[in-house]
């Protein structure tokens, strides 16, 4: 039998309005006590003694078993979230950034006070993702993960490739339909997707990475050029994480713009969906496929985590405890596609192996075998100078690089 809930919401933006939508046509074991916000002045459709501007309301008040965290102030949602579980209540957070960031102290609040934290509303909006990582592949081998973790940069390449529109005006069209921020970069910049892979790759091979040291790079200086390459090529331009297991001592993760082909789920792909492709051994591929952003989608994955606890569910974290010995490594070879105009750039990164070079006008470009470490240590210059770079792994494989 399941145990009642009483919640202290945080956040009542879009995805906290779009949980409560749901909760309230469902007939659950559960009440929610309290919303902390922080503008009281803004007009609420609840009544005005729901809600406080007081978070010691919520987290110093005996009754609230259940902690709902979904604000977007990081450093904020830690102190909210950490301070829950030392207080024995549970919690559920669908903010990327924090869980990313404070990974480890997180598992270890858990297990120091024996409470649970659940995230699944904060990799890949309602793709049950993170939940089929720890329990359904716990005992698997997974060779890689990766997929189309934002919605929002996926809805600028879609608006690009299939209605021809330019860089600037899909992303202030995706900007005023609320899936993109005012400020865009975390999400066409790579490191909201960044966030998620660190997640996910915690929950597959048992690894806590700081993200400080996974390369991210994103869609900002996609032009004309490259949408036309991939046209006459047959492919099409995604943002895609990846995390892949190199050997049995080594995984890397990184996040950059990747040409795919019309065999590869993620394909067909488009606008504010996100899809997770799972390469095991056994099991062979798999391909998750949902709304990725939105007030509902999310939610729905938040009410799934709020209802888990009501069966006192929580992460095991198995292969994390199990210490299987594997390492993040950025000492690996990626193919890629380097659209420049910097001459000294192309050198400077040290290509490996050329397999392809083209000059035309103002529109130059090279394809061919980099080291992940070269890529990182120029990333600024690559977009200060205006490059484009994408993965271009169906030209080549990705292996680790000699020592």
């Amino acid at each position: 039998m399941s145990k009642k809930l009483t919640i202290g919401l945080f956040g009542f933006g879009v995805v906290g309005q779009g949980l409560y939508d749901i909760i309230k046509t469902k007939h659950l074991n559960l009440e929610i006590k309290k919303i902390a916000i922080k503008n009281p002045e803004k007009q609420r459709s609840l009544p005005a003694e729901l809600f406080t501007t007081d978070r010691d309301e919520i987290l110093n008040n005996p009754e609230i078993n259940t902690v709902v965290e979904l604000i977007n102030d990081t450093d904020a949602a830690f102190e909210i979230v950490s301070r829950a579980l030392a207080s024995g209540k549970h919690v559920v957070s669908a903010s990327k950034k924090m869980v990313a960031i404070y990974l480890q102290q997180l598992i270890d609040l858990q297990q120091e006070h024996n409470t649970s934290l659940l995230y699944e509303g904060a990799v890949c909006g309602s793709i049950p993702i993170i939940r089929n990582l720890e329990e359904y592949y716990d005992n698997e081998l997974l060779h890689s993960i990766s997929g189309i973790f934002n919605g929002s940069s996926n809805y600028v390449l879609s608006k690009g490739f299939l209605e021809n529109m330019d860089y600037d005006t899909a992303l202030k069209q995706a900007q005023d339909l609320g899936f993109a921020e005012t400020d865009p970069t975390s999400d066409v910049g790579g490191f909201d997707a960044k966030y998620k892979l660190i997640i996910a790759a915690a929950h597959a091979y048992g690894i806590v990475v700081n993200p400080d040291d996974v390369l991210n790079i994103g869609i900002q200086t996609l032009s004309a050029y490259d949408m036309q390459y991939a046209r006459e090529k047959g492919l099409k331009i995604k943002l895609v994480p990846v995390a892949k297991e190199l050997d049995d001592k080594h995984v890397a993760l990184f996040v950059l713009p990747k040409f795919v082909n019309e065999t590869e789920f993620l394909y067909n792909v488009e606008y504010e969906y996100n899809g997770v492709t799972v390469q095991a051994a056994f099991a062979d591929q798999q391909f998750f496929f949902g709304k990725g952003a939105g007030g509902h989608p999310t939610g729905s994955a938040v009410l799934s985590d709020i209802a888990a606890l009501r069966y006192d569910y929580g992460y095991e974290y198995k292969k994390a405890r199990e210490k299987q010995g594997l390492n993040f490594t950025n000492n690996i070879e990626l193919n890629v596609y380097l659209r420049y105009d910097d001459e000294q750039l192309v050198q400077d990164l040290n290509f490996l192996h050329i397999q392809e070079r083209y000059y035309s006008g103002s529109f130059k470009f090279v394809i061919g075998k980099i080291n992940l470490q070269n890529l990182i240590a120029l990333q600024h210059r690559i977009f200060e100078s205006k490059a484009f770079i994408a993965f271009a792994d169906q030209l080549a494989g990705v292996s680790l690089a000699s020592a």
